[in-house]
């Protein structure tokens, strides 16, 4: 008999009017909010202000979602160019489907063209956004909880995943992935929250080494113990789960892009601080930037 385990919501979403409002999409709100905020504040000490950030949040945030989405659908095509797949459906995104690999890739794209076109040091936005993008994914987990997604093996562990099929709970039909049904109370490794507290642990961990090594580190580095940090915890992680992923030499193809990434990232930490310029000349630029900025919208006409 399992004494402990941990419960999922019995719902999923709820309705204003005829409009549903997922939990999931209030999360990403959620996770959005507090990157901006914390990225802003970290940003702000190193000479820059909001203004700034929510510039770049126009432009990242979009972009962000759209390469979620095409790495979601590059991933699984059978989804959607199968046999039994809709390719409409790509814009369906009330049913799920977002990779953290392509929102990084083109949300960083755009935000770093728009640093280049106001002459901001782009290093800087990555190392004053990395312990934020950790807090945002973390909270972003707590909407995969109320969808009962991304959840690993039976485990019998106290910490176990309880599913249900009450009011508007979603994904317990998604148990048991290689076809065989599982028995009725069956606990499942709570992968979201695995990586949930291994994100927030990595927050922590970056503030940290920022503020005891920010004289030695070049500017960029943070942004790269950030890629090394998710994609260690990734790899473990993603080495748990049951949902449907293809295979590529025995490994979820999710695994394999965190062992490249991981690599990447550990020559970019290499690279950065060999050929990178300090946090303090990049710092005072962005206070000349920001100065010359506030000047110009001080004496714009009324």
């Amino acid at each position: 008999m399992t004494f402990a385990y941990i419960p999922s919501p019995p719902v999923s979403s709820f309705s204003i009017g005829s409009f549903p409002i997922h939990y999931y999409a209030l999360t990403m709100i959620v996770a959005i909010v507090a990157a901006a905020w914390l990225g802003g504040a970290r940003w702000k000490r190193l000479g820059g202000n909001y203004d700034q950030i929510l510039d770049i949040a126009i432009c990242a945030v979009p972009a962000g979602i759209i390469g979620a989405r095409l790495y979601h659908v590059i991933t699984t095509p059978e989804r959607f160019f199968g046999s039994h797949g809709r390719w409409v459906d790509i814009f369906n995104l009330r049913q799920g489907g977002l990779g953290i690999w392509g929102a990084v890739l083109l949300g960083g794209l755009a935000a770093w063209a728009w640093c280049r076109h106001k002459h901001y040091p782009a290093a800087l936005l990555c190392d004053a956004m990395a312990p934020a993008l950790l807090v945002a994914q973390a909270i972003g987990r707590i909407g995969n909880w109320f969808n009962q997604e991304l959840y690993g093996a039976p485990t019998d562990l106290p910490w176990g995943l309880k599913l249900n099929d009450a009011g508007t709970a979603m994904g317990s039909q998604e148990q048991c992935y290689d076809g065989a049904t599982c028995p009725t109370g069956t606990l499942f490794h709570p992968t979201f929250l695995y990586e949930m507290i291994w994100d927030l642990i990595g927050a922590a961990l970056l503030v940290w080494i920022g503020r005891q090594w920010s004289a030695r580190l070049k500017a960029g580095s943070l942004f790269t113990i950030y890629v090394m940090w998710y994609t260690a915890g990734r790899t473990w992680i993603e080495a748990l789960r049951i949902d449907f992923a293809h295979m590529i030499l025995g490994l979820r193809v999710n695994v394999w892009v965190s062992i490249v990434v991981f690599i990447m990232g550990a020559v970019a930490f290499a690279m950065v601080n060999r050929r990178g310029k300090p946090v303090a000349l990049l710092s005072e630029k962005l206070r000349t930037v920001t100065e010359m900025e506030e000047r110009r919208l001080v004496s714009r006409p009324s």
